[in-house]
């Protein structure tokens, strides 16, 4: 998910994005209020002006503001708008950002951190429209805008924690779109790298990289912490590096190649398929199976030793051959948290246990086609 200079664009053909272009035409074709949850740099800005464009407001202005970039003293008076003399500095009058996205749509990112003062003053415009400048003693008039926010925190937890409201919660959240990570959309890495590619080409004059096999195969397993954000800029630093050679794995940040080139972890011993040769993985895994936590039973072998590198890689092996290549389902399955994730990554990294995951992913999709296969012949 991007933005061009004109207009925002939604990369990707995988079923994630499909559904995310479906969840945005139902958003648009209503004036409702809607609450955009995804991590930072996932592209919920880009959601939000796609919105706006295939709405009926698309005529009017679209206002974006960052609830986290403007201290608390400011922020009503960008949004509400000041009287002359109302505060220190406040040497003429303005009509804030409310009054300009009349008619169209204003968004608030990250509005997880706006303050418990600043909740209250949004929730009486969410519900009565009003907006009244700071320093005046009582409201201007009405404005015809729609609300869209967005955060990456976790309001519901906010909410147990006391730091949200949640009468704005329930205000705010009428329709609720949910931006995946670039993690669970593995098909769209490579449409977005030429994207980003494209665009950085044309804006520094230079031409557009290509890459080895292996360079590309270690992008598309990458988790991709930093969402679309990180994408865009490893795609910039490609272009930059004005080689006349294809980008190869060395030429890869240190965190997507890892401590080993993808030579190396092809010739690393793998074990067999669905299997666990070793009593003591064996044991863990079965241990794990039973609800054990991959950090009480796994983890803390390996500290002690107990278990070599090579049976820890065979775990991981099986445990990838259960998820189909996902890291994120891997979670699951070793009984972690989904907080847990970037702590598990970076220890598999640190291990040089980071499997690629194309393999296993190639495994699927050849086990689908086989399936289809009979049943194309039988039709």
């Amino acid at each position: 998910m991007i933005r061009s200079h004109d207009s925002p664009v939604l990369v990707g053909e995988s079923a994630a994005t499909r559904a995310l272009r479906r969840d945005i035409m139902g958003a648009a074709r209503t004036s409702a209020k809607v609450l955009i949850v995804g991590e930072t740099g996932s592209g919920k800005e880009v959601v939000a002006r796609l919105i706006h464009e295939q709405s009926a407001r698309r005529t009017g202005a679209f206002v974006a503001v960052n609830c986290s970039g403007v201290a608390e003293t400011l922020l009503e008076s960008e949004l509400f708008g000041h009287t002359r003399g109302s505060f220190t500095g406040a040497d003429r009058e303005t009509t804030g950002l409310l009054r300009q996205a009349h008619a169209g749509t204003l968004f608030l990112d990250e509005l997880g951190e706006m303050s418990a003062r600043m909740q209250a003053v949004l929730l009486r415009f969410a519900e009565t429209g009003e907006i009244q400048q700071v320093g005046s003693e009582r409201p201007l008039r009405k404005a015809d805008v729609r609300l869209v926010t967005a955060t990456n925190r976790d309001l519901r937890a906010q909410i147990a924690a006391g730091a949200f409201r949640e009468d704005l919660y329930y205000r705010l959240n009428v329709i609720q779109i949910r931006v995946p990570p670039l993690r669970d959309r593995a098909d769209d890495v490579m449409p977005l790298l030429r994207y980003f590619l494209e665009r950085a080409s044309d804006a520094h004059k230079l031409p557009v990289p290509a890459l080895t096999a292996d360079a590309a195969q270690l992008l598309v397993a990458y988790e991709w912490p930093g969402n679309i954000r990180e994408l865009r800029n490893v795609a910039e630093r490609m272009v930059l590096r004005e080689q006349t050679t294809d980008v190869a794995p060395d030429d890869l940040p240190m965190e997507i190649a890892g401590s080993t080139s993808v030579s190396a972890m092809s010739n690393r011993p793998a074990p067999e398929a669905g299997s666990l040769v070793n009593p003591q993985a064996s044991r863990l895994w079965d241990l794990m199976v039973a609800g054990e936590s991959f950090w009480t039973v796994v983890y803390r072998s390996f500290k002690t030793h107990e278990l070599t590198r090579t049976e820890l890689a065979a775990l991981i092996d099986r445990g990838l051959q259960e998820t189909g290549g996902s890291y994120t389902a891997l979670l699951k399955v070793f009984n972690l948290p989904a907080t847990d994730y970037k702590r598990f990554h970076a220890f598999l990294y640190q291990q040089e246990c980071n499997l690629p995951v194309a393999s296993y992913r190639r495994r699927v999709a050849r086990r689908a086609r086989d399936t289809a296969a009979p049943l194309r012949q039988v039709a």
